[in-house]
Formats: C-alpha cells, sequence, structure tokens
C-alpha cells in the first residue's frame, strides 16, 4: 500500500478531496490531506504566498518520514514542484495542475490560454472568484450536479496574488510523474495540460471538468491508485 499526500489548489481547502481520500483510504491505502495552504483564507493581511505553502507540504512529508505519492491538483502543482528534490517523494502526480519551469510563475503558465473571466485581482492582494456561480460552475465544474456545484462553489476563498506571481524555484526532480489531464477542462484548458504532460513519464486522461475529485471520484481514485504500482517500478 503506498501513502498520499493530496494537495489542493487555489481558493479551496482540502474538504474537496473527501470522496478520493475515502475511496483511497478504503482499499488500504494512507492519506494525508493538507487541510488549509497559507495563501487561501479569509484574512487578506494573512495569506502566504508559494513558498509559505511549499512550507506546509513539506513538513508534512517531514512528518511522514516514508516514501509518498505527492498528489497537486490545479495551483497545488505549484507547490509540489516545489518538492521535486525531497528525497522522501516517490512519485509526483499532477492533476489539471501547473507545471512550471524554473522561474515561471501560475500567472506565466495561464496566459498560454485565454484570459481568465472567472476570477480577478483586488486591491487587498487578494485573487478572488467571480460571484457568477453560474460562471464559475461552468468553467471549473459544469459535470457537477448543479445543486452540490453551487453549495461547494460558496466556500471559496481569496487567494494571494503573491502566491500566484511567484516564481517556481522548480529543483531537479528525483522521481517519476505522472501528468491526469482533465479533458473537458475550462479553467485549465486540455491544451496547455497536454503541452505540460510532454515532460511526465506517465500520463492519464479523464473526461472531465477541473474538478474530478467531485464529478468522477471513483476514476481518478483508480487512476491514483495504479500511480502506486508506477511508483514501485
Amino acid at each position: 500500500m503506498a501513502t498520499y499526500v493530496l494537495v489542493h489548489g487555489g481558493f479551496v481547502g482540502g474538504w474537496y478531496w473527501s470522496e478520493v481520500a475515502a475511496r483511497l483510504k478504503k482499499v488500504g491505502h494512507r492519506v494525508e490531506v493538507i487541510e488549509q495552504l497559507p495563501s487561501a483564507g479569509t484574512d487578506p493581511t494573512a495569506l502566504g504566498d508559494l513558498a509559505a505553502d511549499a512550507d506546509v507540504v513539506k513538513q508534512a512529508v517531514d512528518r511522514i518520514g516514508g516514501p509518498v505519492v505527492l498528489v497537486g491538483h490545479s495551483y497545488g502543482g505549484m507547490v509540489i514542484t516545489e518538492l521535486a528534490d525531497h528525497p522522501a517523494v516517490a512519485h509526483s502526480v499532477y492533476l489539471a495542475a501547473f507545471w512550471p519551469q524554473r522561474g515561471q510563475s501560475a500567472m506565466d503558465l495561464l496566459a498560454a490560454g485565454p484570459p481568465p473571466t472567472w476570477m480577478s485581482p483586488h486591491d487587498d492582494g487578494t485573487l478572488r472568484t467571480t460571484d457568477d456561480l453560474a460562471l464559475l460552475r461552468q468553467t471549473l465544474c459544469a459535470d457537477v450536479d448543479e445543486q452540490r456545484a453551487y453549495a461547494d462553489l460558496r466556500r471559496f476563498l481569496p487567494q494571494s496574488i503573491s502566491s500566484a506571481t511567484a516564481p517556481s524555484t522548480a529543483p531537479d526532480r528525483g522521481h517519476p510523474t505522472t501528468y491526469v489531464i482533465c479533458e473537458q477542462d475550462q479553467a485549465l484548458p486540455s491544451a496547455v495540460q497536454e503541452q505540460m504532460a510532454t515532460s511526465a513519464d506517465h500520463r492519464h486522461r479523464l473526461p472531465s471538468s477541473h474538478q474530478p475529485m467531485a464529478s468522477m471520484p471513483d476514476m481518478l481514485a483508480d487512476i491514483l491508485g495504479r500511480v502506486r504500482v508506477q511508483a514501485l517500478t
């Protein structure tokens, strides 16, 4: 069995991993969910940047101590890239995630696609998602039941601009990687994902929106379970 560390994306918390985490645990895996990265929260003056986020994940990996499969979704890909040379990481999984080269920021990678209309910068140093829940659902989770989607989207938090503009250190990687492309993604277009995925050792595809942990948790958990085998071969 494997140990998974699940890292959430921007604007959210670890809560959206609950269904996938439960499925992995049910078949015997150990799962650690990063409950809240410092870059998102209700107090704009207290938000962290990419380095602060990476430090939280590093502390979790250090505490576990053994080989882990590190999974980053969306902005979480920026975070797990900072741990590319961590000796306890046996495999990294990018799920519809930003995979920067050294010196690239999340904003740099977003610039490869159409300008995002679902989020905007604010004078308090935060990025915030639109109040138009219909637009937000269409962009992030069009394949999630409307009632469930709106309940989740109302939980979104402000995200620090500094986390999105910070350049990645992207240390030299010491382990294999998997990229999971979400083919119906409108937040991080699949064409951008395909380009980043060319660097991965393994590639999988899901016919999902940006949030497959909500729309198809069984398929996503199955893919992550197969990563365990890849990590050991």
